[in-house]
């Protein structure tokens, strides 16, 4: 069992260091802020954790089998990923000096901040086909043999995403540490150009790729 968790948290961590669209929302996110930040993180996490209920379930085995499912998915995530960076790069565009003072807004306001961040990271993961029929592949190997598969895969699922949550944690945490020179407006709006670009390619990949 111990061997199968170390196995385990190594490949999550493998996983984790794999650029990816996550990994470029939750680092523009986190320049907004670390609540920002942190609640995409959440929202990709919980999105992680689905898609492990679902393969448990066999449930991302019919996105497998389906290419008219797994197509479906595919344009949608490209959609949103190319959502995503347009109004990315829009933001960056339209930036100005003075846009900081919007850290003075009231807390409604950050409320729903805080959930349409979480609720990017849940989007983004969630119309992601590559995401269900990977969770497919890579969970079922880390069942032991003669143990229950389904609440074994139900728990593995959990530690996955709460281990993620402490990775991509620490993107948030340096990202915060760093916020004396990326609050620079020349060097966020150059950033948000870059998290921009990149999430309009990523959508343009997903979408022309079988």
């Amino acid at each position: 069992m111990l061997t199968t968790l170390v196995a385990f948290l190594g490949a999550c961590t493998l996983i984790a260091a794999s650029p990816g669209p996550s990994t470029v929302l939750i680092v523009k996110q986190s320049l907004r802020s670390r609540r920002a930040g942190f609640m995409t993180v959440l929202g990709n996490e919980t999105g992680i954790f689905v898609w492990g209920l679902a393969a448990a379930f066999g449930l991302t085995a019919l996105v497998a089998a389906s290419e008219l499912a797994y197509d479906i998915m595919r344009v949608v995530g490209a959609a949103v990923l190319l959502v995503f960076g347009a109004q990315t790069l829009w933001n960056a565009r339209k930036k100005k000096a003075g846009a900081d003072d919007a850290d003075d807004a009231d807390a409604p306001v950050k409320a729903r901040s805080s959930w349409a961040a979480y609720r990017s990271g849940l989007l983004l993961n969630l119309a992601n086909p590559k995401a269900a029929v990977f969770a497919m592949s890579f969970l079922p190997q880390f069942v032991p043999s003669g143990a229950p598969r389904l609440p074994f895969m139900i728990g593995l699922a959990a530690l996955w995403a709460l281990y993620e949550v402490g990775y991509y944690g620490l993107y948030v945490w340096c990202v915060g540490r760093m916020k004396a020179v990326l609050s620079r407006a020349a060097v966020r709006r150059r950033l948000e150009q870059v998290s921009g670009g990149v999430l309009v390619l990523l959508g343009v990949r997903l979408a022309v790729e079988g």
